[in-house]
């Protein structure tokens, strides 16, 4: 129930959106402990060498997320936020017990279908839950601190493990940090993380009513997916978006490996795009609100493209550096980005299922990419593999800037759209 005690806004709940950004930053690092091992744990320790076999887990891991994303807006419309935020965080428990004493690949494949339910319900409830309490003008600036967070975090993490790795092996030191994420993560969000659900109906009540603000979940996922013109470009552009980061995260580290470089190395570079990600998140989000989502998100996956081309054509550590970090920018552009967007768009009474359905086409690029970055690497080489995700990008790049309108600049079209 609404009180009068609800605020809407950064200022008004900077306590609680700095403990969330906090708590999501964990949730980036249990992505991140895998980053640089996983696909070298496959090859040096259980003899995977089919690059298809190999990415089975992070087509796991994609799916199982994207169905997760499915069910956590539902699940936090109806439930409440902090719930379904625990309870991502109990599921994640398991996860680094299992990389660490996992006695074969089915068991890793196993672990990271736990750990796309973890992040599934816990990244898609940070993102509501921020999306709740800032508000609409500074939708793009909450985003870019959610996301600049979490990807940092992925950094980070994916640095240290290669560190660790490097010094005591690939299992099972590297895993202990992930163990303490999620400890961390549950304690903090059982004792400190408040109710956000309030908020969203606040500005519900703020919003003129309209036929829109009775959309069933049926509705919203068909209008998300494909009948909603804006919706569905958005949702294909997120698609494309962890399609090639699906593409990244599972052949950059090989890459890397099979050029000679030591493992600390690799998880240096590895942790390259991902930082500037990260950073880069904190200013673009913020721009957004100011210049607009459409041409950030054009210009992203392009500069995406650029960056993915520079790495897959280049042998020199200094070419997939600069060709990684160019990866980061552009991601850094698009993503928090297009999550603005579908908030932009979405009405505050349906905009968490919206948010739902929109993740769960982005987070199916997971799969996508590793099931394509697989045949093609296993046909025609890693670097064939990472230039057709650059292609992919640019096609994305065109489709958004043919069909998604401005969502922020000119506020008339979101409520446009809601009627």
């Amino acid at each position: 129930m609404v009180t009068v005690a609800v605020r809407v806004g950064l200022r008004a709940n900077l306590a609680q959106f700095s403990l969330l950004v906090g708590i999501n930053a964990l949730v980036g690092g249990m992505v991140g402990q895998e980053r640089t091992v996983l696909p070298l744990l496959a090859r040096d320790v259980f003899g995977v060498t089919s690059v298809g076999i190999m990415l089975t887990f992070i087509a796991t891991f994609g799916v199982v997320k994207a169905i997760t994303n499915l069910a956590a807006g539902w699940l936090a419309d109806r439930y409440g936020r902090r719930p379904v935020l625990l309870a991502g965080w109990l599921i994640g428990i398991p996860v680094p017990l299992l990389l660490m004493w996992a006695p074969s690949w089915g068991w890793i494949v196993a672990a990271n279908a736990l750990l796309g339910v973890n992040q599934g319900l816990t990244w898609s409830v940070a993102v509501i839950m921020k999306i709740d309490l800032a508000g609409p003008s500074r939708r793009g600036l909450a985003m870019g601190l959610n996301e600049a967070a979490g990807y940092g975090a992925v950094a980070i993490t994916a640095w240290a493990t290669g560190a660790i790795a490097a010094s005591a092996g690939l299992r099972p030191a590297p895993f202990l940090l992930g163990l303490a994420f999620a400890g961390l993560g549950t304690g903090l969000s059982a004792a400190f993380v408040r109710e956000t659900l309030p908020h969203a109906h606040f500005e519900a009540s703020q919003v003129p009513s309209s036929a829109s603000d009775a959309k069933s979940f049926r509705q919203v996922f068909v209008s998300a997916s494909w009948s909603d013109r804006a919706l569905a470009a958005a949702s294909r552009a997120g698609l494309v978006n962890n399609l090639t980061e699906g593409v990244a995260w599972g052949l950059f580290p090989l890459l890397f490996a099979a050029r000679g470089l030591s493992l600390a190395s690799v998880g240096l570079l590895t942790a390259v795009s991902p930082a500037v990600w990260g950073v880069g998140q904190l200013f673009t989000g913020a721009l957004s609100d100011r210049l607009g989502r459409k041409w950030l998100i054009v210009g992203g996956q392009i500069t995406q493209a650029i960056g993915l081309v520079v790495i897959a054509a280049s042998d020199t550590v200094s070419a997939w550096f600069w060709g990684s970090a160019l990866f980061g920018v552009g991601t850094a552009m698009a993503y928090p980005t297009l999550l603005a967007a579908v908030a932009d768009i979405a009405h505050p009474s349906w905009r968490a299922r919206a948010v739902g359905v929109y993740r769960l086409w982005r987070d199916l690029g997971f799969a996508v990419g590793a099931l394509l970055a697989g045949v093609l690497a296993d046909g025609w080489g890693l670097a064939t593999a990472i230039t057709a995700a650059a292609g992919l990008a640019l096609v994305s790049a065109v489709d958004v800037a043919l069909a998604l309108p401005e969502t922020s600049r000119d506020q008339t079209v979101a409520a446009e759209r809601r009627t």
